[in-house]
């Protein structure tokens, strides 16, 4: 009978998983970025992604970004390397308890005795690993958070200014011909609201933080846990064909077929997930609409019918949810039903070998750790099918967005030079339709300073949006505009009175920035227009497009013009 032995030299652990670590991080590092180039240039949605958040890697604070990525890396190498020791501590675990009791029920005392010091050794051991593996845990999720966090205000803000940029907000709206319009609400929020008004940024930062860890994860963990899966591996003959390493390739071979089976299911939920974006979108936009007008729907009764619009447009997010479930208990219990039935692999293939003596009960505990390691690595692209199935609804969203903007700033506009002194010069300015229908035909204009202009003309007649076109936000037109220079000097006035969110030092600064007029100014501006009694609220803030009445609001002062 053998004295016990640990399963490595726990005296060295300390020195070969140091240098383990630096190598597998050095390797991981270049593998990872290997992949990305890849995913960038060879997937639809690496391009995508890379199109939305490719300036976070390669702009000017890029180092600091790359800086934490490679401690974050080098977290997940630890958190491998300590699962690979939790094994092997968990051998030395069960092998020195099994060598104690066969040293008791022989009356072997040296065998009894190198037992229970390799079972004490090995709770020292746990116990100095488990400490490590708490803080590393703790460690990794600050990190993580606050990688997050930087990324979620560099996204939001590359995402607002880019949908403010070139004023695609309202030229994107506008960009589409009534022909084309789908009748589904949900087509128009996609490409219309702002970025923050869906849950798509915040599933690309939560999707991508999991799928990108995991990932790594689970591809460092087969390659760890290979080894000791191969060592331990013993042979097996089926049908007179003898296998060596049986228990390795009967592994890969089981999680292939069952992740192909498990794509083919689990496909239709990246569309399904995308329409429930859009969905929930539009019956969100709904709501606010509601919200905002609802003084003209009350005045008007118009509960009911807001009612049947409200519930035309929350039917289908339930009819798209029901056949996300289906598909979703589909894909779950096919993954859970083939996980399960896995599991008693290892150790019916491990127990002939250790009741003939072959093998420790440890060496069958360790074999079921590195084998249920390499099953759920190998596996873990078919488990995460469907957050990869939000992501990638996601980042479809995201992208068109971006794309919408891009075309948006690329369509026509008139163009728009500086003019000598303060005069108006409009030359040769056409006016048309989404669909081409001429509205204004060669338009020529010259006015001098202090010259007033009202233009007049029946309903529809291309009035508004012949402003519109000078203000450059409506793209079927063309001709030329010679006005005064500097976002300052020409003001268009809104058809529609806005008040925006904020103070009243913000509100009345509009479209200035807060702290840009001396509140001397702004008090003066209030009393001008009849306000005085609002010279004394400028910190305070509320709904000020409620506060005050319509006639206030379209009346509503702005420094610039008064």
């Amino acid at each position: 009978m053998e004295l016990f032995k640990p399963s490595i030299d726990w005296g060295h652990a300390l020195v070969d998983s140091l240098s383990w670590v630096a190598q597998a991080w050095a390797i991981s590092a270049v593998c990872v970025v290997v992949v990305l180039v890849a995913l960038r240039f060879v997937t639809p949605w690496g391009h995508q992604f890379w199109r939305i958040s490719g300036d976070y890697f390669t702009g000017r604070h890029s180092i600091r970004v790359w800086l934490m990525l490679g401690v974050l890396l080098l977290s997940v190498v630890l958190a491998v390397r300590l699962n690979v020791l939790f094994s092997y501590q968990a051998n030395d675990l069960n092998s020195s308890v099994q060598t104690a009791v066969q040293g008791m029920a022989t009356g072997n005392q040296a065998v009894k005795r190198s037992g229970v010091h390799g079972f004490w050794m090995s709770i020292l051991v746990f116990s100095v690993m488990a400490v490590l593996h708490v803080l590393r845990i703790m460690l990794d999720i600050y990190l993580t958070q606050r990688f997050v966090v930087a990324w979620r205000v560099w996204l939001t803000d590359r995402l607002t200014g880019d949908w403010l940029g070139g004023r695609s907000y309202y030229r994107a709206a506008s960009s589409t011909p009534p022909s084309t319009i789908p009748t589904s609400a949900s087509s128009k929020t996609s490409t219309c609201l702002p970025p923050g008004s869906g849950h798509a940024q915040r599933a690309v930062e939560r999707h991508q933080q999991y799928l990108a860890v995991r990932a790594v994860n689970s591809v460092l963990s087969v390659f760890s846990f290979t080894a000791i899966l191969w060592n331990l591996s013993g042979p097996l003959t089926v049908f007179g064909v003898h296998i060596p390493k049986a228990m390795f390739w009967v592994l890969i071979f089981y999680v292939f077929v069952v992740t192909v089976i498990a794509f083919r299911i689990g496909r239709p939920l990246i569309w399904l997930s995308f329409r429930n974006e859009l969905t929930n979108a539009a019956f969100r936009y709904a709501l606010v609409r509601v919200r905002d007008a609802a003084e003209a729907v009350g005045f008007y009764r118009g509960e009911r019918a807001e009612r049947v619009q409200l519930g035309q447009r929350f039917r289908p997010i339930i009819d798209n949810y029901l056949r996300f479930v289906n598909r979703t208990i589909g894909f779950s219990g096919w993954n859970l039903s083939v996980s399960q039935a896995i599991v008693p692999l290892p150790w019916v293939l491990q127990a002939p070998r250790l009741f003939s003596g072959q093998i420790k009960f440890g060496d069958v505990t360790q074999t079921a750790t590195a084998f249920s390691s390499i099953h759920d690595g190998l596996s873990f692209f078919r488990n995460a099918y469907d957050s990869f199935a939000s992501y990638r609804a996601a980042i479809i969203r995201l992208n068109g967005l971006v794309e919408a903007d891009e075309k948006a700033r690329e369509l026509p506009e008139i163009l728009t030079t500086p003019s000598a002194g303060d005069n108006v010069d409009i030359e040769g300015v056409e006016v048309r339709t989404p669909d081409g229908d001429q509205l204004i035909d060669c338009l020529d204009v010259h006015l001098t300073a202090g010259e007033a202009l009202v233009i007049t003309g029946p309903s529809g007649s291309g009035k508004t949006t012949l402003l519109r076109s000078l203000a450059e936000l409506w793209p079927y037109a063309s001709g030329a505009l010679r006005r005064p220079d500097g976002d300052d000097e020409t003001m268009f006035l809104s058809q529609l009175p806005y008040v925006p969110l904020g103070d009243l030092r913000a509100v009345v600064s509009y479209p200035a920035s807060p702290g840009d007029i001396p509140d001397s100014a702004l008090r003066d501006v209030l009393v001008k227009v009849v306000l005085p009694h609002l010279v004394d609220r400028l910190d305070e803030e509320q709904d000020w497009a409620k506060v005050l009445s319509p006639a206030n609001s379209s009346g509503w002062p702005s420094p610039g013009c008064c």
